[in-house]
């Protein structure tokens, strides 16, 4: 089942680029889409992926590798997760998906 949400993140595009970088070129399994964009207070982000496993997978083994260290380095220590608000996809259209049959 399709596991999308959103949620903010409280870092400038810098440091976004420094996390892009150190998860590397290669798509994600079971990644559909990654939306990420400037809000007052920092970036949001919309995912949207084949299952909640997959993104949970991605997670534990790409996100949090490069993630955590640079939180370490910049704040002393690693904060909670920010909150996210699942979402109810109707549809996800982009250019290697559809999930409408």
């Amino acid at each position: 089942m399709t596991y999308a949400f959103t949620y903010d993140v409280p870092i400038n595009t810098e440091i976004y680029a420094r996390i892009r970088a150190g998860i590397g070129p290669e798509r994600p399994t079971g990644l559909i889409a990654h939306l990420a964009y400037g809000i007052e207070n920092g970036l949001r982000y919309v995912e949207v992926w084949q299952s909640k496993d997959d993104w949970e997978a991605f997670e534990h083994d790409r996100l949090h590798p490069v993630v955590h260290p640079m939180l370490q380095e910049m704040l002393g220590f690693v904060p909670p997760e920010p909150p996210r608000a699942t979402l109810d996809i109707i549809d996800a259209w982009t250019a290697d998906h559809s999930l409408t049959p």
